[in-house]
């Protein structure tokens, strides 16, 4: 397998997967949030929610990384 393959399998992957972490996120902001009258409740992540955040950030970096390294190394 190539590098470049590689990296666009491992670009096609962490993009797919970075969509579904961010929405399988929840928010805890209602309809009315939207329209200025929030009601901002500071809470910290634990659990499930925390995991699901840390690895959204993993994949997203992971995604920029390999969009830099596929601009970076020349395609054959």
């Amino acid at each position: 397998m190539q590098l470049g393959s590689f990296l666009q399998a491992t670009t096609l992957i962490s993009a797919i997967l970075t969509i579904l972490l961010i929405l399988l996120q929840q928010r805890g902001a209602s309809l009315g949030a939207g329209f200025g009258s929030s009601g901002e409740l500071y809470t910290q992540r634990r659990g499930l929610e925390k995991s699901l955040f840390i690895a959204t950030i993993v994949f997203a970096v992971i995604f920029v990384t390999s969009i830099l390294a596929l601009l970076l190394i020349p395609m054959e």
